[in-house]
């Protein structure tokens, strides 16, 4: 099928276009329109401008809702295409492995963009993360530590706080891509951009007890989260916010699964009881972009993982499906639920269950293909369930991958 010339198709559309052309099909003006998403008509107009970011992945939600599409839809194809080559990964990691280690500045021929646009690159590029846009992040996230530096140097207003998110979210993503050392230097740097600003290191210690707990540093890893935890706890801090609880919340579940990791179960079930009580209390409101999903349903898929890294297959199946059952977990981003799925399959396959993690894993592929064909855990699980017997859903997606079957 051709597009007509002086067309494009949708999903090639900036994301604000986009969204205005499907609001359009559906014949909605925007004050209509803004009323059903519960926004105001200035709003609509600056984000269909592209004036204003989409950052947050609940009004994604709502908006797809309201248009009758998936929130893939609206974000792009990203999702429903991913990069499966494995070269291809390495490459890009190779791109932000030199990006970290450049210290150019700007000079008059390639300027970087300006702190508000570099603001809504960083927005979207969360966005992106939450749902598992891998490819597209290890293409955009070169740049974006580039620019984010540039405009440190030039003591641009708010410049340590970009860096510090993109440092943060760098880090995120190696982890993912087992990169933990590498990961290791984009969070300790995170860390250090956001000296001065208790919220920003807090949020900053999530992704460093992160890459610790990768790198098999447990007591350093619960170290980082509860020495930050002081910092933003809504029991001893002025004015506490609701991204204060969701920060304290998230820290704690990282100690919890740190001490898990190190062997602890005292220590990483006091944890989760505190990062329970901590959910159970917080005020409404979410902050996508440092702490998404924090909330009973995050602490109940922390507990499952701690269970299964504990060695209690049968109590960690317990956790997630208490977890999945219930309303929070469709309000999760893709990559929390793709990335607790992939976990589950190892409490499935200790129960002797190869069936219900071949599901777990198929499922984890339809939520977020990235997660499972790109990142090297989903790969190793894969193979071992074509060990145990494969099927034809677990077949096509090893195919896709470039996995087979191994005697």
């Amino acid at each position: 099928m051709t597009t007509a010339p002086g067309r494009h198709r949708i999903t090639e559309l900036p994301i604000g276009r986009r969204i205005a052309q499907l609001r359009a099909r559906r014949g909605l003006t925007q004050q209509v329109f803004a009323d059903r998403i519960g926004k105001s008509h200035s709003w609509v107009d600056k984000v269909e401008r592209g004036i204003r970011s989409l950052d947050r992945i609940s009004v994604v939600h709502t908006i797809a809702a309201v248009l009758g599409v998936t929130p893939e839809v609206i974000l792009g194809p990203a999702t429903s295409r991913p990069e499966p080559a494995t070269n291809t990964t390495a490459a890009t990691v190779e791109h932000l492995r030199a990006a970290l280690a450049r210290y150019d500045t700007p000079t008059p021929d390639r300027p970087s963009p300006s702190a508000a646009d570099l603001r809504h690159h960083i927005q979207y590029a969360w966005t992106a993360y939450q749902h598992a846009h891998y490819p597209q992040l290890l293409r955009t996230l070169p740049d974006l530590l580039t620019h984010t530096r540039h405009t440190t140097t030039n003591n641009a207003p708010d410049a340590a706080h970009l860096q510090t998110r993109v440092y943060r979210l760098t880090a995120h993503l190696l982890t993912k891509l087992d990169e933990p050392h590498l990961a290791w230097l984009a969070a300790d740097r995170a860390i250090t951009t956001a000296a001065g600003h208790p919220r920003h290191i807090a949020a900053a210690a999530i992704a460093l007890a992160q890459v610790l707990r990768a790198l098999h540093r447990s007591t350093l890893a619960t170290q980082a989260a509860l020495t930050a935890v002081p910092l933003i706890d809504p029991a001893t801090t002025d004015h506490p916010t609701s991204d204060d609880h969701a920060l304290a919340g998230t820290l704690l579940i990282e100690a919890a699964l740190a001490a898990a990791t190190g062997n602890d179960p005292t220590t990483a079930h006091h944890y989760a009881h505190r990062a329970a009580q901590l959910a159970a209390t917080r005020p409404g409101g979410n902050d996508a972009t440092t702490t998404a999903g924090f909330g009973p349903t995050a602490v109940e898929l922390a507990r499952a993982h701690i269970a299964t890294i504990l060695g209690d297959p049968h109590q960690a199946i317990t956790h997630h499906q208490y977890a999945t059952a219930s309303h929070g977990w469709r309000e999760l981003p893709a990559e929390h639920r793709a990335a607790h799925l992939i976990d589950i399959t190892r409490a499935y396959l200790d129960t002797g269950n190869p069936t219900a993690a071949t599901h777990a894993i198929i499922a984890a592929d339809q939520t977020a293909p990235a997660e499972t064909r790109t990142r090297p855990t989903a790969h190793t699980i894969i193979t071992t369930l074509l060990r145990a017997g494969p099927t034809p859903d677990l077949t096509r997606l090893a195919t896709t991958i470039g996995l087979t079957p191994r005697p």
